[in-house]
């Protein structure tokens, strides 16, 4: 079944709470309908707009109005495929909310997201991102991704290596972007419980009797504590990406900033992305917007949360163009005062 809207806010589908409108927007049930459609060109929606497909919308910027159409997948449903050698195998719609999975997992018995708790996104857009918290990421337990195919409506199958999954990223964000929609992604997650609690925040659980209960709870608590819930104060979580920058330009900044933290980068995949080479260091961004003095400010009704700096948020009746502005201000500050780009995690859409 397909439901078709015109000139619709889409203020419900974007985390930031933007009243933005599109001039079509379509929400399909099954793989199927969605191929229906996109097959008939002669469909009056179909044949001169432009089109995009979202998920929940918690990775969005849109930035004005959307003169086309707006897909969104409304396909539910979890389906046990198999379980064998440990491990089960879900099948899961792409519609789906993906802390409700998540919960969903850990009371049927079924481990390894629970890292991934509270998330807000759904399970189509979580591939897309390839979101990830405290040491787990969902390429870690995806298996492959079914998609209907934008341009022809032909419905494919991607497995996990062909979908290019690195830090925050995947190939229907980069180069596949705006081709094919999600359906169903399949899981293969442990039927026994393994604890990841080697992320601050989580190594002082006690290891006894733990369960993956109790690491959600303990993941819920430190969301809860950094982040602000979208329903109460619009956001998109991490607005930018950590940065990666050379040993020589860590060490010269560490001279006039010694307590400045860092990681090691080991995605090969991220380093191509962001187009640096690999042995070089991960800087917080959280930790340079603040020293850039950015935490707790505003600009008009766009501000940096005053828990989490990587978080910026509509304070109320913010427009597109007051976050973009503020996201520009912090990105300039941070360039003069360090030498280092930050780029934007969150998708712009015009």
């Amino acid at each position: 079944m397909l439901t078709i809207k015109t000139n619709y806010s889409l203020k419900p589908h974007n985390s930031f709470g933007l009243d933005v409108k599109a001039k079509y927007f379509v929400e399909y049930e099954n793989a199927d309908d969605l191929a229906e459609f996109l097959s008939n060109r002669s469909s009056m929606v179909n044949a001169q707009c432009s089109m995009f497909h979202i998920g929940s919308g918690s990775d969005l910027l849109f930035t004005k109005d959307f003169d086309g159409c707006i897909l969104h997948s409304a396909v539910k449903g979890i389906e046990k495929i198999d379980e064998c050698d440990g491990h089960v195998t879900l099948s899961v719609g792409a519609a789906e909310n993906w802390d409700d999975f998540v919960a969903w997992t850990i009371a049927h018995g079924y481990y390894g997201l629970e890292n991934l708790s509270l998330i807000p996104s759904e399970v189509g857009a979580a591939a897309v991102q390839n979101i990830g918290a405290y040491g787990a990421e969902a390429k870690d337990f995806i298996v492959s991704v079914h998609c209907v195919d934008m341009h022809t409506g032909r419905q494919v199958r991607h497995t996990k290596d062909e979908c290019g999954f690195s830090y925050r990223r995947s190939n229907y964000k980069e180069q596949w972007r705006g081709q094919y929609a999600i359906t169903h992604v399949v899981f293969s997650l442990p039927t026994e419980f393994h604890p990841n609690i080697s992320y601050k925040g989580l190594s002082d659980l006690p290891t006894q009797g733990l369960t993956a209960q109790d690491v959600r709870n303990k993941v819920i608590e430190l969301r809860r504590s950094k982040l602000p819930e979208p329903s109460q104060l619009g956001n998109a979580g991490s607005f930018f990406l950590n940065p990666i920058i050379s040993a020589d330009h860590y060490n010269d900044l560490r001279r006039q900033y010694p307590d400045i933290p860092h990681y090691p980068v080991t995605d090969n995949a991220q380093c191509s992305m962001l187009n640096v080479q690999c042995s070089r260091l991960k800087v917080p961004a959280a930790w340079l917007i603040e020293k850039a003095g950015w935490k707790g400010k505003s600009l008009g009704r766009a501000g940096v949360y005053h828990n989490q700096p990587l978080v910026l948020v509509n304070l109320g009746g913010a427009t597109p163009d007051e976050i973009v502005a503020l996201a520009a201000a912090i990105m300039e500050d941070v360039q003069h005062k360090f030498g280092i780009t930050l780029k934007p995690e969150v998708i712009y859409l015009d």
